[in-house]
């Protein structure tokens, strides 16, 4: 980027990496900061280290008004500190403060893949096996995800300032479109 560039780029905050379960916000995330020379951080991850308790746990003692309320403490930290790659779990979107202050406070790219891919991707993730309970209240994560994303497109989709199928993409590749589209919206890195 040339000097004059530089100096009428401005900076885009943190990026925020949105999505349902296994649609790449974490390994595409981890990537992606690599990338760009920024650091990561994994909503999910820090919810146990703050807490010293998986989600699963939490759900389980307290309700998931207790979580969804832990999850907004964290956001809004983070959301304080630019320069981040942020994958906020799944439901972050629920909140409506949440969608706000990640608008306000970054660029927010949706990262999607069809139900089918979802359920395969399920299958293979043992985190979602142990750490992340049933969302509805079904038998397992493979079987609520019609459901779940049905009540939640519309969320991600304002909440986004882009879209991103990443069916047929590597963690990489999705890194890679990630960071072109930044750079095009004039954001220094």
């Amino acid at each position: 980027m040339e000097r004059a560039e530089q100096d009428k780029a401005r900076p885009c905050g943190n990026i925020y990496l949105i999505g349902y379960r296994c649609t790449g916000k974490t390994t595409a995330g981890r990537a992606l900061a690599n990338l760009i020379s920024r650091p990561f951080v994994d909503a999910d991850e820090e919810f146990f280290l703050r807490t010293g308790s998986t989600i699963a746990k939490l759900v389980e003692e307290r309700g998931w008004s207790a979580f969804r309320k832990k999850e907004k403490e964290i956001l809004s930290e983070l959301a304080k500190t630019p320069g981040l790659v942020v994958a906020p779990g799944g439901g972050a979107v629920l909140d409506p403060g949440n969608r706000d202050i990640m608008r306000k406070t970054g660029l927010v790219v949706w990262l999607r893949a069809s139900p089918r891919t979802i359920r395969e991707r399920l299958v293979l993730d043992a985190v979602t096996a142990d750490q992340r309970p049933s969302l509805t209240g079904a038998r397992s994560a493979e079987d609520e995800v019609e459901a779940v994303l049905a009540e939640r497109e519309p969320l991600y989709r304002e909440a986004a300032h882009k879209e991103l199928d990443t069916e047929e993409l590597s963690p990489g590749d999705v890194a890679g479109i990630v960071a072109q589209w930044i750079d095009k919206q004039g954001c220094r890195l």
